[in-house]
């Protein structure tokens, strides 16, 4: 199997694995603290990075690195999961899930950001009418019944996109899934710290739904996805695997319904459509020439 196939595979891989975190949070968030839940999870994963790092006997990164292991790091180790869970308590999985087709979009911005890039006017046409897009479904449903879950995941996008595009970039470098390793292992002091202030006194009356959603958020959200997710954007190339969160929508609003038996509307269904192809205009327009200097 040639690399660029095996970058589309592990990006597909990383892409369904990540499309469960939303209803694993979800159900977790209903019986566990999001403080928690958040320290919890970056916890676990870390002790586990931890221990992958020792294993393979990876080198350290240079001092250069840090920075942007810090950013991602804050970006999907804690300002994701923490912002996520947060928004839960108030919205639906299903209704979170439309606002991860902004997703690849705020990835992109913070790789021309970062990159240098010289998107063409198109994509910003295709930016704004996505974020419209969100915006007028959020007005649609009450938003003053949702406006502080809205206003928490969409705060969610920005700090994942910039975590994604600082992660794909350091890949390059530094390897696929030591970047997400070495994040978890930066904040691992504060995370343990944390969950010691934060756990609750009893666990007694948490059912196993919750601790089956804690489990797959530590596991899989965590460490596993980001394993395969930065392996594929290192092998098959970040603008062309980084796509593949296009379906991160359909896979999750699935799962919803599924798992959960939330209703999923075709008013969602619709927006998650018309954000995906906005999305996909976006990227279709965007300049892959960097900047001068």
């Amino acid at each position: 199997m040639d690399r660029m196939a095996s970058g589309w595979i592990n990006g597909f891989i990383g892409m369904v694995i990540f499309s469960g975190s939303l209803p694993a949070t979800r159900v977790a968030v209903i019986q566990f603290d999001p403080v928690f839940l958040t320290v919890a999870r970056a916890a676990i994963a870390g002790v586990l990075a931890l221990g992958l790092l020792l294993l393979f006997r990876e080198k350290r990164p240079s001092r250069g690195d840090l920075v942007s292991l810090v950013i991602v790091a804050l970006g999907v180790v804690v300002g994701f999961p923490l912002l996520t869970a947060l928004a839960l308590q108030h919205i639906s999985s299903a209704h979170s899930i439309v606002f991860i087709g902004l997703l690849p979009l705020s990835t992109a911005i913070f790789g021309v950001l970062r990159g240098g890039e010289r998107p063409k006017p198109a994509f910003w046409i295709f930016s704004a009418l996505g974020s419209a897009l969100v915006a007028g479904f959020a007005l649609m449903q009450g938003l003053t019944a949702s406006a502080t879950g809205d206003a928490l995941m969409l705060a969610a996008i920005i700090v994942c996109g910039l975590g994604y595009a600082e992660g794909a970039k350091l890949s390059r470098t530094l390897g696929g899934w030591q970047v997400i390793s070495w994040a978890l292992v930066l904040s691992l002091p504060a995370m343990i710290a944390l969950l010691i202030y934060c756990m609750p006194p009893s666990f007694s009356g948490i059912a196993w739904p919750a601790w089956l959603g804690l489990a797959y958020v530590s596991l899989f959200s965590m460490l596993i996805g980001f394993v395969f997710w930065y392996r594929g954007l290192a092998q098959g190339g970040i603008a062309a695997v980084g796509q593949l969160q296009l379906l991160q929508p359909f896979f999750g609003l699935a799962l919803a319904a599924t798992l959960l038996h939330e209703p999923v509307t075709w008013m969602m269904l619709v927006v998650t459509l018309a954000v995906i192809l906005c999305v996909v205009g976006a990227r279709k327009f965007a300049s892959q020439d960097r900047a001068a200097g």
